[in-house]
């Protein structure tokens, strides 16, 4: 008897238990609706420069004092806007990351305003091994010859020089996803220039050979280089730096012979025939000598 009414106490106390978790489970999903605005989210991963469609899109409850700035509470307005940066499936749609009203769909509708868009040819080499991707920054330098070379032969006047610095990849080839990284060799790639930017670079690639170089995202100091030319390769000295020059050492001169005064040598004299002492004198001139007495 006893095991009987133990039983059915702890099968009321499990009834109770889930009655009252479903009980809060309801009321927390009610308060969550409770005040709460529609707003529109992503249903699928949108590129930067697609037009926004109804299906892109849809409608969920936001709790009430937590909506960002610049949420969409009627998808209506949302049909053929531009994306100017990606947005992922689930996230938010808001008024920063979409182009003006008015834009069409297109690389054209990502270029910042001020800003152009130039592209420039790159091989496996010059494009940093396929690693300069959309959403990148480069510097671009030059390979050319300075002023007052005779021509393309004259390689000691050749100079390699930084031109522009801190350049935003907008595509490579003609893709322009930013959310990939796996590198890709390709053989044009588009940039984010400023309009005197275009024209410096536009000149760079007519009198010399260009190359990217790939630098860190956040990144932003300026470059102070004078650029390296052969001179300063072989001497270790920055170009212009006034660095001492080599020491060259003249050939010798020959000098003009000199008389040489030494100590007069003893003679001895002939074992037969006495001689009176002399007074000798040693000469040399160049590379020969002679003996005076007297």
């Amino acid at each position: 008897m006893k095991n009987t009414r133990s039983v059915v106490m702890l099968v009321v106390a499990i009834l109770a238990g889930l009655a009252a978790v479903l009980l809060a489970a309801r009321w927390i999903h009610e308060k969550g609706q409770t005040g709460g605005d529609k707003v529109a989210i992503a249903t699928t991963d949108i590129q930067f420069g697609a037009r926004i469609t109804p299906e892109m899109i849809k409608m969920v409850t936001w709790p009430a004092g937590n909506e960002p700035a610049g949420i969409f509470k009627d998808p209506k307005v949302l049909d053929g806007r531009v994306a100017k940066t990606s947005i992922t499936r689930g996230e938010a749609i808001l008024e920063g990351k979409l182009a003006p009203l008015g834009t069409k769909g297109g690389l054209s509708a990502v270029v910042a305003e001020g800003k152009r868009a130039i592209t420039v040819r790159v091989n496996d080499v010059i494009g940093v091994a396929g690693f300069a991707l959309p959403g990148n920054f480069v510097d671009i330098m030059v390979n050319t010859m300075e002023d007052g070379a005779k021509g393309n032969n004259d390689k000691d006047r050749s100079i390699s020089k930084f031109v522009l610095e801190h350049i935003l990849v907008l595509a490579v080839a003609q893709e322009a996803g930013r959310d990939e990284t796996k590198p890709k060799v390709v053989n044009a790639v588009t940039l984010e220039v400023t309009p005197e930017q275009a024209e410096r670079l536009d000149l760079a690639r007519s009198v010399g050979s260009l190359s990217l170089v790939l630098r860190n995202q956040i990144d932003q100091v300026a470059l102070q280089t004078v650029g390296a030319t052969k001179e300063s390769l072989l001497t270790g000295f920055p170009t212009g730096s006034g660095a001492p020059a080599p020491e060259v050492i003249p050939a010798s001169v020959q000098q003009p012979a000199k008389a040489v005064m030494r100590a007069p040598r003893p003679r001895s004299a002939p074992k037969m025939e006495a001689q009176a002492p002399r007074n000798c004198v040693e000469i040399i001139r160049g590379a020969s000598k002679s003996i005076e007495c007297f």
